[in-house]
Order: C-alpha cells, then sequence, then structure tokens
C-alpha cells in the first residue's frame, strides 16, 4: 500500500511553470518515437520472428544461435517496453499539471534528478524503495 502523505490545507503543492515544461515535453515525445522505432528495429531482429527454415532440423549451433538471438531481443524489447511507459507517464503528468511530483510522497522530486532521468516520477527516496535498496 502506498503512503500518501496528505496535503496541507490551504498550502497550494508546488508546480513547474508551463514555459519550462515544454520543452520537456517535446523531449519526451522525443524520446518516446525514438523508444518506439528502437523497439520497432529490435522485433525485425529477433531469430524466432525471422527464421526462413522450413523444417526445425538446424545444427546445434544455429539452434543455439538463435535462442541466444532471441533472449537478447526479448530482453532489450522488455527494457523499451518499460522505457515506454515511464516515459508516458511523465507525458501525462505534464498533461495533468503534476509533473516534478512524486508519484508515492507527493514531494517535489530534485530538479537534479529529472535533468538526469527527465521520466522519472518518483523522488530518489521512493524509487529506492521500490528498487528494495
Amino acid at each position: 500500500m502506498k503512503n500518501k502523505k496528505k496535503a496541507v490545507k490551504g498550502v497550494t503543492p508546488l508546480r513547474f511553470p508551463a514555459s519550462v515544461l515544454a520543452p520537456v515535453g517535446v523531449f519526451l515525445r522525443a524520446r518516446l518515437a525514438t523508444l518506439r522505432k528502437r523497439k520497432q528495429d529490435i522485433e525485425k531482429e529477433d531469430p524466432f520472428k525471422n527464421t526462413d527454415r522450413i523444417i526445425d532440423n538446424a545444427s546445434p549451433d544455429t539452434e543455439a544461435a538463435e535462442q541466444f538471438g532471441h533472449a537478447r531481443t526479448s530482453a532489450i524489447r522488455q527494457t523499451l517496453n518499460r522505457s515506454i511507459i515511464q516515459t508516458k507517464k511523465a507525458l501525462t503528468m505534464i498533461k495533468i499539471g503534476k509533473y516534478g511530483i512524486c508519484e508515492d510522497c507527493g514531494q517535489m522530486i530534485d530538479t537534479d534528478r529529472l535533468i538526469i532521468y527527465p521520466e522519472t516520477t518518483l523522488c530518489a527516496k521512493d524509487a529506492a524503495k521500490r528498487e528494495g535498496k
């Protein structure tokens, strides 16, 4: 269960101005397009999707190479999927006016963290908690 801190009555949470968020949104949309393109490219590299063999009697070394290639592309695809989801979440946060606010604790995310990882939706403390550190 998430620990949400209650907002203090009469205190407006800090927000980044739209003029600051506009370039961030442009950057994140470009990053999303790049991630989607990379995902399409990596799917084309998957040997399981691109096999021209009619019968399944490949030599052991060919079979091993295909297995390794499939495992590699699957791992990359999974990482890309997570990045796409995270980028979409950040774009949604910009749209609803909550970009830069931790989705777990409600506190402002450190600007240094946002500069390095602009698609983050968690402060460093809550991100570490989720990773189990």
